[in-house]
């Protein structure tokens, strides 16, 4: 299974930490794929469906999200699908009686065929296992829902005004596709502690992320639960509630590592990149058994600032969270 570790230093940091898309962490040609897919996609599957099935507009925003970009955004998700995976993914352009349909994508994860016109718009869908509810309303929609990662959109004008023109969040960490659409890239990140300087460089990193080679980037935090959706408005359909999301107890320990792997794969010819999010999740017990690791997580977390650590809602928790790991067993009440 695909693992990442970005604490190798032992410092919790704030930055950009972008590095060339494809470097070697360990996993393979997994590190050379957009999307990766594992054992767990039914359940991946299962999260966003029942997040769509929710409310589709609390994790499915667009703002400005002009045909011609979406079109490219389109082919190159399915160029990637296809070029990763062509045992899920294959294109079919021998299609014959079907107004306005130009070619076909095959999805066999979920048993779905994706029709599309000349310009990538989705024109129907067929399936052999039960009904999409709500049914997809763009082929952003619909193709997110076969892949494991979150997909945003960044654009920018000529005279570098940008914003977030398409989110597709069906796996929040406790922050809301409507309350970041439209917003530039400051804005989106002001809450973030420890991103004043960063975001004083907002356009730079934009740019960077448009006309640059594909990247990739890590960010983690930690959680007590292995729930992908974290959304800050209370869901009927959350096992978990939020307000118990980060509480930590000593005496029943439950803790895991949260890490995001970003890609960031920009269309400069449509002055506009793509940011896909995929969340893993390690067990932070079995990280304990590893010397090395414990002792960089414990490093990383002593490092954090209080404002981090609010942020990251480890306030109340952090010293019962570096007790419990630098124990040699957990306690028990």
């Amino acid at each position: 299974m695909t693992k990442y570790f970005p604490l190798e230093n032992g410092i919790y940091e704030v930055k950009p930490g972008m590095v060339r898309f494809g470097s070697d962490f360990g996993n393979g040609i997994a590190d050379r794929q957009v999307f990766q897919f594992d054992d767990q996609f039914p359940d991946y599957r299962s999260v966003k469906m029942r997040s769509r099935a929710e409310k589709l507009s609390k994790y499915y925003q667009t703002h400005n999200y002009f045909h011609h970009l979406a079109q490219a955004v389109a082919r190159l998700i399915i160029s990637r699908l296809t070029l990763e995976h062509p045992e899920y993914f294959q294109v079919e352009n021998q299609l014959e009686n079907l107004a306005n349909i130009n070619f076909a994508l095959n999805c066999k994860l979920t048993q779905e065929k994706l029709y599309f016109d000349a310009n990538y718009q989705l024109q129907q869908v067929e399936m052999s296992a039960q009904s999409i509810s709500p049914a997809y309303i763009s082929t952003l929609d619909a193709l997110a829902a076969q892949v494991q990662e979150d997909i945003t959109v960044i654009c920018r004008t000529t005279n570098d005004f940008n914003w977030v023109s398409a989110i597709h969040l069906c796996f929040p960490n406790h922050w809301s596709a409507a309350d970041k659409i439209g917003k530039d890239f400051a804005k989106i990140h002001e809450s973030v502690a420890g991103m004043e300087k960063i975001n004083q460089r907002g356009n730079a990193i934009v740019n960077t992320m448009i006309t640059r080679e594909p990247m990739v980037r890590f960010a983690w935090g930690l959680s007590t639960d292995t729930q992908l959706n974290h959304h800050p408005e209370i869901s009927p359909n959350l096992p978990i509630p939020e307000s118990q999301s980060r509480k930590f107890d000593l005496h029943n320990p439950q803790l895991y590592l949260r890490i995001e792997r970003q890609v960031i794969w920009g269309l400069p010819e449509f002055n506009a990149a793509i940011f896909t999010i995929r969340t893993y999740f390690q067990d932070v017990a079995k990280i304990k058994q590893d010397t090395a690791r414990r002792h960089k997580l414990i490093s990383a977390i002593n490092s954090m600032t209080r404002n981090s650590l609010i942020y990251k809602g480890l306030l109340t928790s952090r010293d019962d969270i570096l007790q419990w790991l630098q124990d040699g067993d957990d306690i028990k009440s």
